[in-house]
């Protein structure tokens, strides 16, 4: 591990303004300009934006006073509860925005993954974009072809990559951009989660290959919700709340505390899931739910605008942080089409809960087309032990990793917000 610093940061601040916080792409900026203009709702605005109303022009800190130390070849590990500011934190180390006050320092060329699909341009091939890629970070074309087959064969496009990316699936998206950031020669790798579901496979190759980039002295920055993930690769963590620096030291340190914290506070009331989708309700019944018996589970979405839902799945973590399960809601009948200013209740049932006694925190991850991102410390669930039959009472999640529950969906019932009445009683999506 090098005695040098890779990446200082010094007491950084970042502010934005309630009302004038930008939306990511032009597009979006003008349309929000242009609701206000005319004394509209803002139709890119969060879900609880409606909770801010007369507060536009009021300041709001993503980032308070934050300041750390990486060295050479060090694996950093960011935890925190959605807004917190990791990703401010990651954009600014990017260069994507500036802060409003403090100073970082970088120590060589960096590159960067903040979401899918980052720094592609939709009409160019992947071969196209991997060389554009590597321009833009100061490569000469000898060494970008040098390096292409081996990213070509780890994004496994083999048979796609004189497309253009505008085809690609989010997945193909995904194992493209991660190919890239991960085997162009850079000294710093900055990393959002972008692996939070997926294919198994591809997501253990992603972290090898991160720990390889680490031990070829280079300097990682990663961002994830997957405890098991950053215990295994990182070296030193920062826990970030509020804006605010709240623990920084080795990295297991920093998410045993997180994670202590996660389990002792459940989701208060509704939760963000993107600019335009909002958990609702997220219940199960019974409470406490006992392990190896029925589970019903009901999730409530609210939608500010038409929205389709490619993905929905809850996300089930040990105590230690660790991954232990997952469930599919989606059904046979095809995304869900969430309409605007609706409800979309799903009701479900697990016939078999395949959990040793403890208490779990429960998360989401939703694929909107807007946000694909997991959520982690949604709600807290405690799982009592009862007489089952062999096999579930010795469920060992440490060992077996993460498995998916069995689920059917029993119903699903959507309403526009002004109405009180079920607009359909489907059990598929409508």
């Amino acid at each position: 591990m090098g005695s040098r610093h890779a990446l200082e940061v010094d007491g950084l601040w970042k502010q934005y303004r309630y009302g004038v916080i930008g939306h990511g792409t032009l597009r979006k900026d003008l349309q929000a300009w242009w609701a206000r203009r005319r004394g509209q709702e803002d139709p890119n605005a969060l879900v609880t934006a409606t909770a801010r109303r007369g507060r536009d022009g009021e300041p709001f800190w993503a980032l308070r006073d934050v300041s750390f130390q990486v060295a050479e070849g060090e694996v950093l590990g960011i935890v925190g509860r959605n807004g917190a500011g990791k990703s401010t934190l990651l954009k600014i180390l990017s260069r994507v925005t500036t802060p409003t006050r403090g100073e970082i320092r970088l120590r060589g060329r960096l590159s960067s993954l903040l979401e899918v699909g980052t720094g592609f341009h939709p009409e160019l091939t992947g071969r196209e974009n991997i060389f554009l890629n590597g321009a833009i970070l100061g490569m000469s074309r000898q060494d970008i072809t040098a390096r292409f087959d081996e990213i070509v064969s780890f994004a496994e496009i083999d048979d796609f990559i004189d497309t253009p990316v505008k085809r690609y699936s989010s997945g193909m998206y995904v194992r493209l951009a991660f190919a890239v950031a991960a085997h162009l020669e850079t000294d710093i790798l900055l990393l959002d989660e972008v692996l939070a579901v997926g294919d198994v496979q591809f997501r253990r190759k992603c972290l090898g290959k991160m720990g390889d980039v680490a031990r070829r002295g280079r300097t990682v920055v990663f961002v994830s919700h997957d405890a098991t993930a950053l215990q295994q690769l990182c070296t030193i963590g920062i826990w970030l709340s509020e804006g605010r620096l709240r623990q920084s030291g080795s990295a297991s340190e920093v998410i045993a505390s997180y994670l202590a914290a996660a389990m002792t506070k459940a989701a208060s009331g509704p939760a963000s899931l993107g600019p335009s989708l909002q958990l609702g309700e997220l219940r199960m019944r019974p409470d406490p739910v006992v392990s190896g018996q029925p589970l019903s589970v009901t999730v409530e979405l609210r939608s500010s605008r038409r929205l389709r839902i490619t993905e929905l799945c809850l996300l089930v973590y040990a105590p230690t942080g660790a991954r232990v399960g997952i469930v599919d809601l989606r059904t046979s009948a095809g995304p869900y089409q969430a309409l605007s200013d609706s409800v979309l209740q799903i009701e479900g049932r697990i016939e078999t809960l395949p959990l040793v006694e403890g208490r779990y925190t429960i998360g989401l991850f939703v694929d909107s087309g807007e946000v694909r991102e997991d959520f982690l410390d949604l709600q807290v669930v405690d799982v009592l032990s009862a007489d089952i039959q062999s096999g579930l009472s010795a469920y060992s999640p440490a060992v077996r990793g993460y498995v998916e529950f069995p689920y059917r969906t029993v119903e699903v019932r959507q309403h526009t917000l002004n109405e009180t009445r079920v607009a359909t009683g489907a059990r598929d999506p409508v």
